[in-house]
């Protein structure tokens, strides 16, 4: 990574309907994505709102507030030389205002919120394949569906509860792994990571300090970019450790990145795929 290839972190916020994109503000963010039924979390810091968005988000978000409303952000973070990419996308659950000179605005945000709160009920009589019972949960919660599991007969489908708690369903009914990566439903084989999507990991493309190994498998830090995806792989290679070399799917996959501070990094853990 070239040092004068300036980042670029755009933050999408939907207010009363309408999708506003804030570039030029001072923007902090921190969260996690989880390869499982667990949501993915962000905490989102930014400054200097119109206080028009600042009052409407602090409002919408209060626990007073029983409106069915979804409150949306989109976070995007890349550099200048090949553009931006989703980091997170979820629902903002909570909001906290800064203390004066500076008027900023704390957001905590879980994916697929919204949806925790929607019930439905669906029944199958018949046989029904893993891959239209995931359809059909990826349009409850309006995500699309990337499906690379074994595509599975399920006998008398039946699930009544939470919209987002299908999730929880479809991995009970398989081996297969299933969990939301932004606005998209995942459902791959639990013993293999997503297709053609691979990171290569080592000193000269943005490794950051030495890979560490873990009881599942690794766990790297390494400078931002646009193709590391939760559930895809990473190829480590490292000279000073080089036992931790090697291919990992990643089931976990924090991030940090800011405006103007120093963090602009992932950090993965992942562990070797089944042979």
């Amino acid at each position: 990574m070239q040092e004068f290839d300036p980042r670029i972190i755009e933050l999408s916020i939907e207010v009363d309907g309408v999708i506003k994109t804030y570039t030029d503000l001072y923007i902090k963010a921190s969260g996690s994505k989880f390869a499982n039924a667990n949501q993915n979390t962000c905490n989102i810091q930014i400054d200097n709102l119109t206080k028009n968005t600042r009052d409407y988000i602090l409002t919408e978000t209060s626990p007073l507030n029983r409106n069915r409303r979804q409150k949306r952000v989109v976070l995007k973070a890349g550099r200048k030389s090949y553009g931006t990419s989703v980091v997170y996308s979820g629902n903002v659950v909570e909001s906290t205002p800064s203390q004066p000179p500076d008027i900023g605005l704390s957001l905590k945000c879980l994916t697929a919120f919204f949806f925790q709160g929607e019930i439905i009920k669906t029944n199958q009589s018949s046989q029904t394949k893993l891959s239209d019972i995931a359809g059909q949960a990826a349009n409850s919660m309006n995500l699309g569906l990337n499906f690379q599991a074994k595509d599975i007969s399920v006998g008398n489908y039946t699930y009544s509860g939470s919209a987002l708690r299908q999730v929880d369903k479809i991995n009970n009914l398989s081996s297969a792994n299933a969990f939301i990566d932004d606005d998209m439903l995942i459902v791959k084989d639990a013993d293999k990571p997503l297709t053609n999507i691979i990171t290569l990991v080592n000193a000269e493309s943005g490794m950051i300090g030495i890979p560490e190994i873990t009881e599942r498998g690794v766990k790297v830090k390494f400078l931002l970019d646009n193709k590391t995806r939760i559930g895809g792989t990473i190829r480590v290679n490292s000279k000073i450790n080089p036992a931790a070399n090697g291919d990992y799917t990643i089931y976990k996959l924090d991030f940090d990145i800011a405006t103007r501070d120093t963090p602009f990094y992932y950090t993965a853990e992942g562990m070797r795929p089944f042979l």
